[in-house]
């Protein structure tokens, strides 16, 4: 068995679980506010702006290229200063750049370099909480620990969108993100403190080197993963609004998947509670499902699409927090700066993605595109079974 549930080296028992787990979910809310805020602001944002959907792709893009290229230094920086000065710097972060947006946001390239000012505080809130589930969460609830954090990045897209008419209708969007800022400070006294002081960097220790080789491999298929399930929640409205479907059922479809998402993604964790391994393994069977979910989305009629929706939102999406529960327990030594690595290529696939896929159904058809992005899932799928095989032979030397 490759993934063993063991502490990490040289720490106590974890005690405080629960505050732990609201602390890491309050820090991952209040980093990625700012990307979601703005989708879910971008009509408004957009006629004052001057930017179209293609320039709201294009911003978002640039923000999970940021987010991807500031990770791994943000593992390293977590593993030196530890994840609770670390979670508090991601949160200034965040709320710098939403109130930098509401008041220095006059124009689309002034919009596009806050929002890539606040794609640093995404990489760093992320590794600061894996690190802390990681050093402060029982190994046997981690697995639901990791998933409930992950569930909360579609709740931040609920919370964005509940921002249109409580603000953005009524005093204008730029007030929305003065209190998405103020939102993002109240969960500074949520981050708990730790429990000791930061170690600093560990050794990798013989066989580093391949363990690293393991996680690029995992790190590439995690990229083809997330760029396809990235274009559920980029193109699944207006895909379903050109099959015929009515603009408020599509948008039911997208409030469908998101809450699919989230049960799926808390339920893949809680389930890895109850293993004793096999957790990359179970990752691709859920890449192949959700493959055969987003195949489906290009079938005409309304029982493809909910069927779609359901199998790529509830497993194709619904990994994230299952990688980085089964890197954190391969590698309990360094977890930020091995989860950096994988997470790396999550952001990458959120950055590359939606752009490849847009074009691609711009010139060929929506068809086309699930088609193209079903064919990346199951390739994601067979790279996380090649990158357990590498892990396999990785553990003997470390």
């Amino acid at each position: 068995m490759v993934e063993i549930k063991l502490p990490a080296p040289g720490r106590s028992v974890p005690t405080r679980p629960v505050r732990t787990s609201v602390g890491a979910i309050a820090t991952t809310i209040a980093c990625v506010l700012p990307v979601f805020l703005v989708g879910g602001l971008a009509v408004q944002m957009g006629r004052e702006l001057g930017f179209s959907p293609a320039g709201l792709g294009l911003a978002v893009a640039v923000y999970f290229g940021v987010s991807a290229l500031a990770s791994v230094p943000s593992g390293a920086l977590v593993e030196r200063l530890g994840p609770a000065r670390v979670a508090r710097a991601g949160i200034l972060l965040a709320a710098g750049s939403l109130l930098a947006i509401a008041v220095l946001a006059r124009s689309y390239p002034v919009l596009v370099i806050l929002l890539a000012v606040g794609a640093g505080a995404n990489a760093l809130g992320q590794l600061a909480s894996n690190l802390a589930l990681a050093r402060q969460v029982p190994a046997g609830r981690q697995g639901l620990s990791f998933g409930v954090k992950q569930a909360a990045i579609p709740v931040s897209t609920l919370l964005a969108g509940a921002a249109v008419p409580a603000f953005a209708l009524t005093v204008g969007w730029r007030w929305a993100f003065v209190a998405a800022a103020g939102a993002a400070l109240a969960a500074l006294p949520a981050v708990p403190a730790e429990a000791g002081a930061p170690d600093g960097p560990r050794e990798r220790g013989r066989g580093g080197g391949r363990a690293t080789g393991a996680l690029v491999v995992l790190g590439v298929a995690a990229a083809l993963a997330s760029g396809a399930a990235n274009a559920l929640g980029t193109f699944l409205v207006d895909s379903a609004a050109g099959r015929g479907l009515e603009p408020a059922l599509a948008g039911l479809t997208l409030t469908l998947g998101s809450a699919v998402c989230v049960v799926g993604r808390v339920g893949a964790g809680w389930s890895a509670d109850r293993r004793a391994g096999g957790h990359i393994a179970v990752i691709a069977g859920m890449l192949t499902v959700g493959a055969a979910g987003l195949g489906l989305l290009a079938a005409g009629g309304a029982g493809p699409l909910v069927a779609g929706v359901l199998l790529g939102f509830g497993l194709g999406w619904a990994w994230p927090g299952l990688l980085n529960y089964a890197v954190v327990r391969l590698h309990p030594q360094a977890p930020a700066a091995a989860t950096s690595i994988t997470q790396t290529g999550v952001y990458a696939g959120g950055c590359v993605g939606p752009l490849g896929l847009g074009a691609l159904a711009a010139h060929s058809g929506y068809p086309v595109m699930w088609l193209t992005a079903a064919a990346a899932m199951l390739l994601a799928a067979v790279g996380m079974l090649v990158g357990r095989r590498l892990v396999v032979r990785a553990a003997p030397a470390r």
